[in-house]
């Protein structure tokens, strides 16, 4: 009897350090299912035997004691946003970029990091030698001719109601997402068809108060040139059209009368 009594107290003094060869001890924190990922020690139910440092542990209830305290869930950390870049080029519809950057990876299933970067479009009306792009190389940007009456009474009350002008061009190509967009404010696009003659009315505030033009009007264009046009509000609705005349009003139907932005 003594002898095992003996034999009983060794192996209680034992448990403290057998115990203590967890996840910690071990030095392990494993991703997913790892059969290597393993150690022996005490598991949640009270058992001792083979236990586990992956995340797949929590599933199968086999976790060494200190996984949660020695592998602890770490999200994704990352820096607020840069400055938005400048235009990618000038003189054309491009895009600007702003970027973040990691400050901490995600641990042990922590949330995964969000897109460090951020496209938007953007149009540079001047060129890197700072001289004004012309008019023909610069994209019309448009919208439905609906804003018009509202602009006119905005420029009216401030006082900067000025002289416009209408443009007509004669739409040469379209691409398809102007016809697949189904948001209601995108609803004037389907309006946007090759081969029909549009209106386009220059009018403040994109009546440009030094040039009294437009931007992207096609003014300097050569006869039956392509000049390239991006609708609002979708920017994968975009074509190409031919300048047909400058007009000081609109004439054409409202479905097919436009703003330039």
């Amino acid at each position: 009897m003594p002898g095992r009594a003996a034999a009983l107290v060794l192996a209680l003094l034992a448990l403290p350090r057998r115990a203590a060869a967890g996840c910690a001890a071990l030095g392990l924190c494993c991703p997913g299912r790892d059969p290597s990922c393993v150690g022996t020690g005490w598991r949640p139910d009270g058992s001792y035997g083979p236990c586990y440092c992956d995340q797949a542990c929590e599933h199968t209830l086999d976790c060494c004691h200190d996984y949660a305290r020695a592998c602890p869930v770490m999200p994704c950390v990352v820096s607020q946003w840069s400055v938005w870049s400048g235009c990618a080029e000038p003189c054309k519809t491009t895009y600007r970029v702003r970027r973040r950057h990691v400050i901490q990876e995600p641990r042990n299933g922590g949330e995964v990091c969000p897109p460090l970067e951020e496209r938007a479009g953007c149009v540079e009306y001047w060129t890197q030698q700072g001289t004004e792009c012309k008019q023909y190389l610069i994209p019309a940007l448009i919208t439905t001719g609906g804003f018009g009456k509202a602009r006119k009474k905005r420029a009216a009350d401030d006082g900067n109601e000025r002289v416009g002008y209408c443009v007509e061009f004669q739409i040469v190509a379209i691409t398809p997402a102007c016809l697949h967009s189904h948001y209601s404010y995108t609803h004037w696009m389907q309006y946007l068809r090759e081969g029909h003659t549009v209106c386009v009315e220059c009018q403040h505030p994109a009546l440009d108060s030094k040039s009294l033009h437009c931007y992207g009007d096609g003014s300097g264009s050569i006869k039956n040139q392509l000049l390239h046009w991006q609708a609002v509000g979708n920017p994968q609705c975009r074509g190409t059209w031919k300048r047909i005349r400058q007009l000081d009003t609109c004439s054409c139907p409202s479905v097919h009368s436009f703003l330039f932005i």
